[in-house]
């Protein structure tokens, strides 16, 4: 039976994260009502506690998004995930330096100082203000590699590496919020929330991000069984595992793999399933990008995989019709491959298949399902430019005749998802019938 797309997790997310934000209003509140409005600085001082209230609470719930709870991970995708992570990032970095520059500046005012002077009274002489201090500084020098232009420009493992310093800054905020701030003087309700909010984050990344990999590893055997070249670029890495079935995974899912090397095991990496899993084995199919996607090729038959997933909304239970259009770029075409494993008998699908050259990974494997489904599958690779095949609401709409009428799929970089969204809408596909997973971090 087909499953509809379902909104009840996002509205749950949204529901959810704006009473917090509420109750946490609510405990701000007193700040502003018991002020003494007459004094210097006070109006400052207010706002400074509300940015810093508001910016730690989103900065908690950035980090909750990319906890990785099942549920929500499973009906909303966790690239929808981490696009609103990233909404919430400058909204936080914003908040938090103008809860250090309202203060600053109120505390200034009262004892009528000069701000910067200030600043290095309150940083070197209030308990725990040290800290989070050097958490804000955090805070902000990841706010500028977060920037696009130099994300883009960054190896995944060291966005990784970097970006794990957040939670770091967060926590060093933690015990000047708790034991300096103004809201939880004589407010053990208000106390006991906060550090409730803290707990309950970190029991998410400790149950969800930490336990997973080692846990399921263990559990399933998860090992290396063989490395295959799929083309100069290209290789398969087929691993291992006992009932691989109870993992629950789907063709178009991935998942965050850590090799059990002296080099790699303490990254994880994330690539889709490039063929349907089963019982004791799965497939990724990852292209040389000159990071560790590179190393791959020289992985050892035995060595021990680590996993987190499966993750991914990028599923065929996903689709409203029984007609499916898959677009595909490059290596944006392994979840799609897999795809076609969990196609039920009645679905018909047609597969565009776009690459820069005629060595084309994975388009024999494409070749040779489409020859073997009786006509169900039509498989058109496209091999060339962008400009040769701008994937435009034309081009399109004269390649795939009927495409309004059917589900899409569509995988690769920004650019190309984006174009082929816009193509698809203009042709007559409702949003709710399009489905895309990004292949970029």
């Amino acid at each position: 039976m087909r499953r509809a797309p379902s909104r009840r997790a996002g509205d749950l997310t949204a529901l959810a994260a704006g009473l917090g934000l509420g109750i946490t209003l609510a405990f701000t509140a007193p700040a502003a009502t018991h002020a003494n409005w007459s004094a210097p600085g006070t109006l400052a001082n207010v706002l400074g506690i509300v940015t810093a209230m508001v910016g730690t609470y989103l900065a908690l719930l950035a980090i909750m998004l990319m906890a990785r709870l099942p549920w929500f991970e499973h009906e909303i995708g966790q690239d929808r995930l981490t696009a609103w992570h990233r909404k919430l990032g400058p909204w936080t970095l914003v908040l938090i330096v103008a809860h250090v520059v309202l203060t600053t500046l109120g505390y200034a005012q009262m004892v009528n100082v000069g701000w910067f002077s200030e600043l290095v009274s309150l940083t070197f002489g209030t308990a725990w203000m040290l800290p989070a201090m050097a958490g804000t500084l955090m805070m902000i020098c990841l706010g500028v590699i977060s920037w696009r232009r130099i994300r883009s420009r960054m190896k995944y493992e060291t966005w990784q590496m970097t970006h794990l310093y957040f939670y770091l800054a967060v926590a060093l905020a933690f015990g000047h919020q708790i034991e300096s701030g103004s809201v939880f003087i004589n407010a053990p309700l208000a106390r006991n929330w906060w550090i409730g909010l803290y707990l309950v984050v970190l029991a998410a990344i400790l149950v969800f991000r930490v336990a997973p990999p080692i846990v399921q590893s263990l559990r399933h055997n998860l090992r290396v069984a063989m490395v295959v070249p799929a083309d100069d670029e290209t290789t398969h890495v087929i691993i291992s595992g006992r009932n691989l079935d109870r993992l629950g995974a789907q063709g178009g899912q991935w998942f965050s793999f850590r090799f059990g090397t002296r080099q790699w095991w303490w990254q994880g990496h994330p690539y889709s399933l490039s063929a349907g899993p089963i019982p004791n084995a799965m497939r990724i199919t990852v292209k040389d990008l000159g990071d560790q996607s590179g190393s791959l090729a020289t992985l050892k038959p035995g060595t021990r995989v680590f996993v987190e997933g499966p993750y991914g909304a990028f599923r065929v239970d996903r689709r409203h019709t029984d007609r499916i259009v898959m677009i595909g770029a490059g290596v944006g075409i392994t979840p799609i491959r897999a795809l076609l494993d969990e196609l039920p008998l009645q679905v018909h699908a047609v597969v565009v298949y776009r690459v820069h050259s005629t060595q084309a990974p994975l388009a024999d494997e494409l070749e040779r399902i489409a020859d073997a489904s009786n006509g169900r599958i039509q498989v058109r690779v496209l091999a060339g430019t962008r400009h040769q095949y701008p994937m435009d609401a034309a081009m399109l709409g004269a390649l795939i005749p009927g495409i309004e009428r059917a589900d899409i799929y569509m995988c690769g970089p920004t650019g190309f998802v984006d174009t082929v969204r816009d193509s698809v809408q203009r042709l007559g596909v409702p949003k709710a019938r399009i489905h895309d997973e990004l292949f970029e971090f």
